[in-house]
């Protein structure tokens, strides 16, 4: 008789054991390049909305100079921070890509409006971030602002974009969006002058 060779019972069970340890590895390491792809998605995004807010704020210290060498009446000065007193209650400020500055002269389009805790909105049309048209995104921006002792012709402007990131297998807890302080936000911090309409003293 010719010997058969085959599988024996605890051969098979060994096979499907490694097997099994196998697929799982791969799976475990599938759903964690999942989770730091959306992960590194979400801090692309919140990079580039935190340099957008900073962006705003330059933009209406810019306009406010505009809007000061417009204005024919001399009696009436336009500060280079004006429409920014709401950036600098403790709450902060929240704009977007239409907020360009005071209405006093007709250069506005939105206004500076006090931070309320809500979500940014995109767009579906032009695909813009905002605070009133379009779908909710898990996205919230804050911005905030300091000129109390400092020169006044400085300002310290910091803008925060939090985001809602549920539990996954890095993070079991997962957070949402709000003050900083957790994994999922992002700070942008820098100083503004007052470089172009601001009358220096002269050191005798």
């Amino acid at each position: 008789m010719k010997n058969q060779k085959g599988f024996t019972i605890m051969e098979l069970v060994i096979s499907i054991f490694i097997l099994s340890i196998a697929i799982i590895g791969i799976f475990n390491a599938f759903s964690m390049m999942v989770v730091l792809t959306s992960n590194t998605e979400d801090r692309l995004t919140a990079a580039y909305l935190a340099q957008e807010g900073m962006e705003v704020i330059r933009n209406i210290r810019d306009s406010n100079w505009l809007n000061a060498d417009a204005n024919t009446n001399p009696d009436t000065i336009v500060p280079w921070d004006d429409g920014l007193s709401e950036c600098e209650q403790s709450t902060g400020c929240e704009v977007d890509y239409k907020t360009t500055g005071p209405d006093s002269l007709g250069f506005n389009l939105n206004p500076v409006r006090p931070w309320a805790e809500d979500y940014l909105k995109i767009d579906p049309i032009n695909g813009f971030y905002n605070c009133n048209t379009g779908t909710t995104t898990k996205f919230k921006r804050k911005i905030k602002i300091q000129t109390a002792s400092l020169p006044p012709y400085v300002m310290k402007v910091l803008v925060q974009v939090s985001w809602d990131e549920k539990a996954n297998i890095l993070d079991s807890t997962g957070h949402l969006a709000g003050d900083c302080g957790q994994s999922n936000c992002i700070q942008v911090e820098d100083t503004l002058y007052n470089w172009y309409n601001y009358e220096f003293p002269v050191n005798e």
